[in-house]
């Protein structure tokens, strides 16, 4: 091998162990080293000069390709850090949507438990209200009733009335017209007798006893019609034969021996023992 060739096998080695700056380095060395070679030998000077730059050229592309693979792993680590968050971001989004919802969900299932609390809490207020006022109501009405108890106890006392279907009555023993009899029948709370069935028109029958006894039913001329005391009309009637015979305004029962059809028409003025009636249950 001959000198020129040995220095040249030292170049490359150098050259491939060399980085690229280094190899530039490494290239001018090896030409200085071979300027001092005879004329001859400058072709061999072209062929190594060949030889480097093409040695160069690769190595420098190959760098290229390099860098670039470094680029391309960069960018998808960088794309790789901004995409990771950003579903990691959406995935909490949904979920913290969804807990929102649910929560929404919630909130207006209480509203809606609330408001129906709300309206029976006032329908249980209205009712107790309702009730409250039912309860005094009864109790005025109880103690309306003991007092009407308290004064037909007095009454039956003091006058002995007698009871009969939720009423009680009372007979005189002296005698009246009819107008001085229903003033006394008032100024005790009460008020001349009506009679409304059979029942009751039997009971006063055995209460006067064949008597003949004012009752609270009159003729009212301007009407042309029989009305009781409390304005009612006549419906039921017990009138004795030949009655009401057009004889006084005014009615007596017991007048026939008949206890039942004992009704007779007679003058308001006349003279007669009456019956007083009070209602006791109305």
């Amino acid at each position: 091998m001959s000198q020129s060739d040995y220095d040249d096998l030292i170049c490359f080695e150098e050259l491939n162990r060399a980085d690229q700056d280094e190899k530039v380095v490494v290239v001018y060395e090896c030409v200085d080293s071979v300027r001092g070679r005879d004329p001859n030998s400058e072709t061999d000077d072209t062929n190594t000069k060949r030889i480097l730059q093409t040695e160069s050229n690769t190595a420098g592309s190959r760098n290229h390709r390099l860098a670039a693979v470094h680029l391309g792993l960069l960018c998808v680590l960088l794309l790789t850090a901004i995409t990771l968050p950003w579903f990691m971001f959406t995935a909490e989004r949904d979920n913290l949507q969804t807990s929102y919802t649910n929560m929404t969900t919630d909130r207006d299932q209480l509203q809606t438990s609330y408001t129906n609390l709300i309206k029976e809490r006032d329908q249980l207020q209205t009712s107790n209200t309702n009730l409250a006022k039912e309860r005094d109501q009864l109790q005025k009405e109880r103690e309306g009733l003991e007092r009407k108890f308290s004064e037909l106890e007095r009454l039956i006392k003091q006058l002995e009335w007698i009871y009969f279907n939720s009423s009680i009555y009372y007979i005189s023993t002296e005698r009246k017209s009819w107008n001085e009899s229903r003033q006394f029948c008032r100024e005790r709370g009460a008020d001349l007798l009506i009679i409304n069935s059979r029942e009751e028109q039997e009971f006063t029958a055995m209460l006067i006893r064949g008597q003949w006894t004012w009752i609270g039913l009159t003729y009212r001329d301007t009407e042309r019609v029989w009305r009781w005391v409390d304005g009612s009309a006549l419906t039921t009637e017990f009138w004795g034969r030949g009655e009401p015979d057009g004889y006084g305004l005014c009615v007596i029962t017991g007048y026939e021996s008949d206890p039942i059809q004992s009704w007779n028409q007679y003058l308001c003025v006349g003279r007669h023992v009456w019956i007083c009636e009070k209602k006791v249950c109305s």
